[in-house]
């Protein structure tokens, strides 16, 4: 019977899903319809708020595009190649390579969502040597294994509760900061981790091993694309001149680079020794810009990597500004305010973890930022559990704000799986020589969903925070 969903909810989305860029489109013009007759915002208004938050992502996007290619550049480093020929050696059949990616991009996940990169290049080599596995089914094996950053050590909002002198201190939304022991660190968000890494590695395990038509990649791939390559090292050393010259000497440096590395490993060192493990993307990017040059060790072969690897990053090139026009919307007309004192207003002492789920869910689809979501989201929120709480003593009023604040979280990395921004990260990798699109993909992600779903209210609602 899962089986049979399954391959139904691919069908539909197949049939009915369109590209990524359209499904943008269709959110542009539902969120400017929803402030017009929600919020009674004018068309100027709306046009102009757009126009504010269109360019709102730029520097985040340059990040997760630099995130990609870096990443992707030191998986065609030879000595990843030969490790990874090593764990095939151990994981030879389509069942155990999709348990071991999700398993995998689990605990990556927890350090940073941005390691997905690497979850999704292990995942692509993996699909290249092992026989019969299914690519799109592992694809939405990557794309789920990421859904558990949101309860690891980059979770924009226990970090930012936990941050002195935050916006929501300063508009005295809070009066003081919420510990990392009340959120991270809580057994509600170990509960939510726990589910992750038992249940979802055999889900996923399950379902792909009943699957009956299997896409492999070599199928889908171009027929150049699977043609025996030349390796970086050969195709630097065909760029030489047939003469001896200098301008071949420096491209082909181990000094000039090797010095660049020393440089970029001293300060690496320097920077956890101050700041622990406060891990971001400038760091993540300096560290794969240094891994990169240290495994690729000449300029040239770091430049042939790096030019191997951002051949598919057009997606996020376009499509992430009118992902920010929709969010530009949602903030500066306030229809993402309107809408969480709407659920807001309904909530009891009983229910008000649930209505806050439910919120970082929905207004996920408008605003796919957990930062930019919670800043339109969470005063409401907090403010309404604080009415409900009145008469509470304050440190249960803070369980409940920290409680709530984590639904928020987790109901925004859920419904990641029934919209395709962020496949945008995935695809640039994994979809490099294929035609592959979000429609090939979203309808097996339909079950996880609904499965984390029942999981995930049922632990906001009643574990133990």
């Amino acid at each position: 019977m899962i089986t049979k969903l399954g391959e139904k909810f691919s069908y539909l989305f197949l049939k009915y899903m369109p590209d990524a860029f359209v499904f943008a489109i269709v959110l542009t013009l539902i969120s400017a319809l929803a402030a017009y007759f929600l919020v009674d915002a004018s068309f100027i208004t709306i046009l102009s708020s757009w126009y504010d938050g269109f360019f709102d992502l730029l520097a985040f996007a340059m990040q997760i595009i630099l995130i990609l290619v870096t990443g992707f550049s030191i998986a065609l480093s030879p000595i990843i190649g030969k490790g990874i020929d090593k764990i095939t050696q151990f994981i030879n059949t389509p069942k155990q390579v999709y348990f071991f990616v999700v398993f995998i991009g689990l605990l990556l996940s927890l350090v940073s969502f941005g390691w997905i990169v690497i979850t999704g290049v292990l995942a692509r080599e993996l699909a290249l040597r092992v026989k019969g596995v299914n690519y799109p089914f592992l694809i939405a094996c990557v794309y789920v294994s990421m859904c558990g950053w949101v309860t690891g050590l980059s979770s924009t909002i226990p970090l930012l509760l936990n941050t002195e002198n935050n916006y929501l201190i300063e508009t005295g939304v809070l009066s003081k900061t919420i510990p990392t022991s009340y959120t991270l660190n809580s057994y509600l968000n170990y509960s939510i981790i726990a589910s992750f890494l038992i249940i979802m590695p055999l889900f996923m395990m399950f379902v792909g091993s009943k699957i009956k038509h299997t896409k492999e990649l070599k199928d889908l791939c171009n027929t150049n694309e699977l043609d025996v390559k030349k390796s970086i090292e050969e195709e630097a050393l065909s760029m030489k001149l047939p003469f001896k010259a200098y301008s071949d000497n420096f491209n082909n440096s181990f000094i000039l680079q090797g010095l660049v590395v020393i440089m970029g490993f001293s300060y690496i060192i320097y920077y956890f020794i101050i700041n622990g493990m406060d891990l971001n993307f400038n760091i993540m990017i300096f560290i794969f810009i240094i891994l990169g040059l240290c495994l690729h060790k000449t300029p040239l072969r770091y430049g042939i990597a790096m030019q191997r690897s951002s051949r598919n990053i057009s997606g996020i090139l376009f499509q992430y500004p009118f992902y920010a026009g929709i969010m530009g919307v949602m903030i500066y007309t306030g229809l993402g305010e309107y809408l969480a004192q709407g659920l807001a207003s309904i909530a009891t002492i009983n229910t008000y973890p649930f209505y806050a789920f439910l919120t970082g869910g929905l207004v996920n689809f408008a605003i796919p930022s957990a930062g930019g979501e919670f800043a339109v989201v969470g005063p409401s929120i907090i403010s309404a559990i604080q009415e409900i709480g009145r008469g509470l003593p304050d440190f249960q009023v803070t369980s409940m704000i920290s409680r709530a604040s984590l639904a928020i979280a987790y109901g925004e990395s859920l419904s990641n799986l029934l919209q395709p921004f962020f496949l945008l990260l995935i695809v640039p990798v994994m979809g490099v020589g294929t035609k592959l699109q979000a429609r090939d993909v979203m309808g097996y992600l339909v079950l996880p969903f609904f499965l984390l779903f029942c999981i995930q209210a049922c632990l906001v609602l009643w574990m133990p925070l």
